[in-house]
């Protein structure tokens, strides 16, 4: 009981040394805290991403108005509901005209009263929208409706989605329209496949260990004084296993002042979460609110992560009553067991690849990430240290950089752990979505050089109209319209397309050899059913009274050709002297629109255009090529995580730098007061950050490469090189260490004033 009080004792001391000092002392607590906070701060928002997401997908779930199965009759509680979406420079814009058919219709969640006819209740980021200057650009698309109220949070999937709901007095069943009693339910969401929960796994990895890095490296400042301030013990009577003891309470009292410093870092950052829009997503504040059993973890992590390498930096010096003593002779680093680490976590990954996975595929995965990453960290002071024993000579700058590395190569090599991990994750990480990204990209068949624009009217009386106006939107260089109808045999219950247009608007989907005005072609798709209409036949369109045509005997056949939205189907083309349109009821209106490339907003205009003509229009904008929504959504994290992860290692960098040149201020001052140049001082402190940079960096691509080769196996995709990915990784690397270095020269200069020389 008396060694447990004693040893108590002992660790209180420490946590009060970590306070004392003067200036000296609460500068390094507060370097620090910042370090430490800094991390466990990144560390809460991982923590908290999972249940923000859950958070949203509830949120969507709850407004769901999607109903499939048998129809709803209409009741006093019954609502209809038609989508109105669009997107607005990219944007997208979620829109829902609505019509009430009784007093008891339910309104959607965030809605207090269903807004009548000429009216549009509007999120909150939609408002701001509307009443800036872009604003003009988009009011069209609600038809003139008057904003009568702010959609509530429990309403929006995020605050910064834009949202509407339009009210209408004239919707009904027949244009499409769904009924419903009450909002709620939803789909099950896209599942994630084994590849993609590869890639979530393994980016979770890259962005989460350099973290861990940054926090092992920020419990170690002011590394040197504390061993000083620990030899002033001993002097007084205290034995080795006290001065543990008491360095261990330091470093906990520090790390926990971190901890308290990460919940405020933390608590400020998630204010500012409301107000950044990342790949079209955004949450609310409160829905960053990371679990309580993963919080006290990395509180418990942090404080055992303090005490630990707080203990075993120790191992490396001596302290005596009368000083401390550092080992002059570098001591030769053994390279076996740094090897075991990267061994053991190539062995994991290989027996995934070869579905060998006692621990279970994400864990095994995800273990053998962390310990293949680790062995950068491992191997790091090994090569440094290896690269740096033998060199000699180089001007004055390079001399003293070299030497500092030379007798203390293993604070170099922390300083640019995080860096050399981060960039070998991220080179392993690109590698793995450039081999599997041809799985999630699809070829959609359209051809952009024919139009970029497909624009589809409800079947309607104004369709002709709506066509000709759209031809004449602002930036449309080339339009072609046409007007569309299903048509069958009578007594058959085959149909086709019959589709009026000019000789030049139809050769978009036949290839004709001739043609004019009366002609008729009948273009068939081998691939699908007969549909009996052939010259002379005689059609009608479905449920239209009086709509009988007959097909010209003349009428040819012509090969088939995909449209610009790349569909190939079974159509009867007529021109305008061979159908007359107004005996065929109402018609739907199709438009495959070309855009000038010096107007951005001219598909803006075209929307426009459209919804003023029937606010149900469809505006697609046509691509080449499409990629998963997942996988899009992936790539986009990847990146910035990437971006923000090495801020994060160029901040610790930066506080790392500051704390060295801090402990060797009065050297610095003397080398000035002897006639050594500023200049010189600054060089040196950029060759001693660029040695272990490019070192590390060298280290981060070896491993990279054979991180991304044995994460393509897993997935079965041939192994190849991402050449780009891999210089842009290792150039943010570089550009890094120029920002650290360019940073810590105002603190440089500072510390060679004369004034540096003072002592006590």
């Amino acid at each position: 009981m008396t060694r447990l009080r004693h040893g108590a004792a002992d660790l209180a001391m420490g946590a009060r040394m970590a306070f004392t000092g003067g200036r000296d002392g609460w500068l390094r607590a507060v370097l620090t805290a910042v370090g430490v906070g800094v991390g466990v701060a990144m560390l809460l928002l991982a923590a908290a991403v999972p249940g923000a997401l859950d958070a949203r997908e509830a949120r969507g779930d709850a407004r769901d108005d999607l109903r499939m199965g048998e129809p709803i009759p209409a009741a006093a509680n019954t609502l209809l509901v038609r989508y109105a979406d669009t997107e607005f420079r990219g944007q997208p814009v979620r829109g829902r005209v609505l019509r009430p058919e009784g007093p008891a219709a339910p309104a959607p969640p965030g809605v207090a009263a269903l807004p009548r006819a000429g009216e549009v209740v509007v999120s909150p980021a939609l408002r701001d929208l509307l009443d800036s200057a872009d604003g003009a650009l988009l009011t069209p698309r609600l038809g003139g409706a008057r904003v009568t109220g702010i959609i509530g949070d429990e309403g929006l999937a995020g605050p910064r989605e834009l949202a509407f709901y339009l009210g209408s007095d004239r919707l009904s069943v027949a244009d499409g329209a769904t009924r419903l009693d009450a909002f709620g339910g939803g789909l099950p969401g896209e599942p994630f496949g084994p590849v993609l929960m590869v890639l979530v796994v393994v980016i979770f990895v890259v962005l989460l260990l350099p973290i861990a890095v940054f926090l092992g490296a920020a419990v170690r400042f002011g590394g040197e004084r504390r061993d000083r301030r620990l030899a002033a013990l001993r002097l007084v009577g205290a034995d080795a296993a006290m001065v543990r003891r008491i360095a261990a309470g330091e470093a906990a009292a520090g790390a926990l002042l971190g901890v308290a410093a990460g919940g405020v870092f933390f608590a400020l950052g998630r204010q500012v979460v409301p107000l950044v829009t990342l790949m079209d997503l955004s949450v609310y504040a409160g829905d960053v609110r990371p679990p309580l059993p993963l919080v006290a973890a990395v509180v418990v992590a942090v404080l055992a992560l303090a005490v630990v390498v707080t203990l075993v930096s120790m191992r490396a010096v001596l302290i005596e009553p009368l000083g401390v003593t550092r080992r002059a002779t570098p001591v030769r680093r053994r390279l076996a067991w740094r090897l075991l680490l990267p061994a053991a976590g190539l062995g994991l990954l290989l027996a995934g690849a070869a579905d060998v996975a006692p621990l279970g595929a994400e864990r095994q995965t995800a273990a053998g990430a962390v310990l293949l990453l680790v062995g950068v960290v491992t191997l790091l002071p090994w090569l440094t240290d290896l690269l740096v024993r033998r060199l000699r000579g180089g001007p004055v700058s390079w001399q003293l950089a070299v030497r500092r590395i030379q007798l203390d190569s293993a604070a170099s090599a922390r300083l640019v752990n995080g860096i050399a991990v981060a960039v070998a994750g991220t080179i392993g990480l690109q590698m793995l979505f450039a081999g599997v990204a041809d799985r999630f990209t699809f070829d959609t068949g359209q051809d952009t050089s024919r139009g970029q624009v497909q624009v589809q009217f409800p079947a309607g009386a104004g369709a002709a109209a709506a066509l000709d106006r759209l031809a004449a939107a602002p930036g449309v260089t080339r339009s072609n319209t046409t007007l569309v109808t299903v048509v069958g045999v009578t007594g058959s219950d085959s149909h086709a397309d019959l589709r009026i247009g000019d000789c030049a608007e139809l050769a978009d989907f036949a290839l004709i050899d001739r043609c004019a005005d009366g002609d008729v072609f009948l273009v068939r798709d081998d691939t699908a059913p007969q549909t009996g209409i052939g010259p002379g036949a005689t059609v009608t369109v479905p449920d239209v009274a009086g709509s009988v045509w007959t097909v010209p005997r003349d009428a040819r056949e012509a090969p088939i050709r995909a449209d610009p939205a790349g569909h190939r189907q079974t159509t009867v083309l007529a021109t305008p002297g061979a159908a007359d349109a107004a005996r065929l009821g109402p018609l739907r209106g199709d438009a495959y629109l070309r855009l000038a490339p010096d107007r951005p907003d001219a598909v803006e205009h075209v929307r426009n255009v459209a919804a003023a003509a029937d606010p149900f229009s469809s505006v697609l904008t046509l691509t080449e090529t499409r990629q998963a929504d997942r996988f899009v959504n992936i790539t986009r994290g990847l990146y910035i995580g990437a971006v923000v992860t090495l801020l994060l290692i160029g901040a610790s960098m930066l506080i790392g730098v500051l704390e060295q040149l801090r402990e060797r201020r009065r050297l610095l001052a003397m080398l000035v007061a002897v006639g050594t140049r500023r200049g010189t001082l600054s060089w040196s402190v950029l060759w001693q950050t660029a040695v272990p940079v490019v070192i590390g960096l060298v280290l981060a691509v070896a491993f990279g490469l054979g991180l991304g080769a044995v994460l393509l196996r897993m997935v079965q995709v041939p192994v190849t090189v991402a050449w780009p990915a891999l210089g842009i990784s290792t150039a943010l690397g570089a550009a890094v260490m120029l920002l650290v270095t360019g940073l810590s020269l105002p603190t440089l200069w500072r510390l060679t004033r004369p004034d540096g020389i003072r002592t006590e």
